[in-house]
C-alpha cells in the first residue's frame, strides 16, 4: 500500500524548520540563517520513498507582525493548518515557553488532524532537566499525537520521525515524480539563494528589508553551456544600498561569488551572475510591491 499526504511545519521564527527540510531532502531548497523571519513563503519539499510520498510545507515563523509583509507571512503559515494531513509544531529546545507558543497552541485547538511536537536542537542541550520541564509545559497545554526530540542540523532521530509520519498517513497517490524535490520554480530558489548570502554577510536592519528580484535568466548567445542571470537586490533606504554595495563594490561582489556557487550546484551548469542594488522605499508596506515580489494574501 502506497501512502501519501501533506505535512506542514510550523513554529516560531528560528526554530529550525528550513534546516529540517533541507536535511530530510538531502538538497537545499530553502534558505537558512540565524536571522529571525528568514523564510518568507510557504515552500514545499517532496520526500519520496518506495512506500510513500510526503509533501512537507516549510512555513514562515509565526510572529507578531510589524509590517504588511509580516502579516502576509504569518497568515501564510496559519492558512496551512486546515489544508494538511498532519502538523509538525517545531520548537527550539534552547528557548522558553512564551506567549508566541501559547498563541500557536490556541490555533491548534481548532484543527482536526494529528499534531507532532518536534523539539529541535537537542544537540545543544547540556542539562536534560530544564528540557524535560520545557516539554512538560507543552504537554500540559495540548494533547500531541507524538513528541520527538531531534537535531535537524545533525539528523538525530529524523529517521524515526519520518517513519512515524508515514504511519499517520493514509493510502494515497504519488503526486509528484520520484526525482522532484520541490514544486517551486528554479527562479524562486535562485532568488532565495542570493537573499541568503545577504542575510549571512550583513547585519542590523539589512536582512529584514531586503528582497531579491530575478530580472531574467537566459542562455548565453556565445556559450550555450553558460547561463546568464540578472538579479536586483531590493532595499528600502539609500544607506542600506551603500552597505549592500560595499566599499569599491566589495560586498555585492562577495554576495555574488557565494551565491554563484550554490546556483551552480543547484543547476549543474556554469553561471554568470550580474547583481545590482535598487532602493524602493517602504516596499514591505506597499501592496503593489508585495504583489510584484510574489507576496499575495491567500484566500
Amino acid at each position: 500500500m502506497f501512502k501519501s499526504g501533506f505535512v506542514t511545519i510550523i513554529g516560531r521564527p528560528n526554530s529550525g524548520k528550513s534546516t529540517f527540510l533541507n536535511n530530510v531532502l538531502g538538497k537545499k531548497i530553502t534558505i537558512t540563517s540565524d536571522k529571525p523571519q528568514t523564510t518568507r513563503n510557504n515552500i514545499s519539499g517532496i520526500y519520496t520513498t518506495e512506500h510513500s510520498q510526503i509533501v512537507f510545507i516549510d512555513t514562515p515563523g509565526i510572529h507578531k507582525p510589524q509590517h504588511k509583509l509580516g502579516e502576509l507571512m504569518t497568515k501564510a503559515a496559519i492558512n496551512t493548518l486546515n489544508r494538511v494531513d498532519l502538523i509538525m509544531y517545531m520548537v527550539d529546545s534552547d528557548q522558553y515557553f512564551g506567549k508566541g507558543d501559547q498563541f500557536i497552541i490556541n490555533l491548534l485547538e481548532n484543527v482536526k488532524v494529528p499534531v507532532f511536537l518536534i523539539v529541535n536542537k537537542v544537540d545543544l542541550v547540556k542539562d536534560i532537566v530544564p528540557l524535560k520541564h520545557y516539554i512538560d509545559k507543552f504537554k500540559q497545554r495540548y494533547n500531541f499525537k507524538g513528541i520527538f526530540t531531534v537535531s535537524a542540523l545533525r539528523g538525530d532521530n529524523l529517521n524515526k520521525l519520518l517513519v512515524d509520519i508515514e504511519n499517520e498517513l493514509e493510502e494515497g497517490p504519488k503526486y509528484y515524480p520520484d526525482n522532484q524535490v520541490t514544486d517551486h520554480p528554479e527562479r524562486f530558489i535562485i532568488s532565495e539563494l542570493i537573499r541568503e548570502k545577504v542575510l549571512h554577510l550583513t547585519r542590523e536592519e539589512i536582512p529584514h528589508s531586503v528582497m531579491v528580484l530575478i530580472e531574467y535568466i537566459k542562455k548565453d548567445d556565445v556559450n550555450p553551456n553558460l547561463l546568464n542571470i540578472h538579479a536586483s537586490i531590493i532595499v528600502e533606504r539609500s544607506s542600506q544600498k551603500g552597505i549592500i554595495i560595499g566599499k569599491g563594490g566589495s560586498m555585492i561582489k562577495e554576495i555574488g561569488t557565494l551565491a554563484r556557487k550554490d546556483i551552480l550546484y543547484l543547476l549543474g551548469t556554469k553561471v554568470y551572475l550580474d547583481l545590482h542594488c535598487k532602493v524602493i522605499k517602504n516596499w514591505r508596506n506597499k501592496d503593489f510591491h508585495l504583489r510584484n515580489f510574489g507576496y499575495e494574501e491567500e484566500l
